[in-house]
């Protein structure tokens, strides 16, 4: 089983992955957090396989989180889950550490996806991105 860590600082968006996530029986979700302070700690406390991580939050943003998550606790893989499909977002999660990048558009099936190639620990980057940006991708 995988343990799935969420952070984002909207209720809304967290209680509804965690219900997506909780359908599929290869997937635990072991911590929800409202923002990267949180999430530092939470990586810490439960050892998620997978972190999807939101940028935009308030206290300590999901690029900050990104990094210090993978400097303190390198054994866990994180995936950034944003709006922003911008070149440069995508940039700087990756150069923070994360492994995978999906946009809060992108299909549940993607996301699964997503967390199956990340946790083999392959790079995973979204079809929107992909497809706006096919050279830098």
């Amino acid at each position: 089983m995988i343990k799935i860590a969420l952070a984002d600082d909207h209720h809304q968006v967290r209680e509804t992955w965690y219900f997506i996530l909780s359908t599929n029986k290869a997937f635990e979700v072991v911590a929800k957090c409202s923002n990267g302070r949180e999430a530092i700690e939470a990586a810490g406390a439960f050892s998620p396989d997978i972190f999807l991580m939101d940028i935009n939050m308030d206290h300590v943003n999901g690029i900050e989180a990104t990094e210090a998550i993978t400097r303190l606790y390198p054994g866990v893989k994180i995936i950034a889950m944003s709006i922003h499909i911008e070149a440069i977002y995508v940039k700087r999660m990756l150069q923070a550490g994360a492994l995978g990048y999906v946009t809060k558009n992108s299909p549940y099936e993607e996301v699964f996806d997503a967390i199956l190639q990340v946790y083999e620990g392959r790079q995973y980057i979204c079809n929107e991105v992909q497809k706006r940006f096919p050279v830098y991708f």
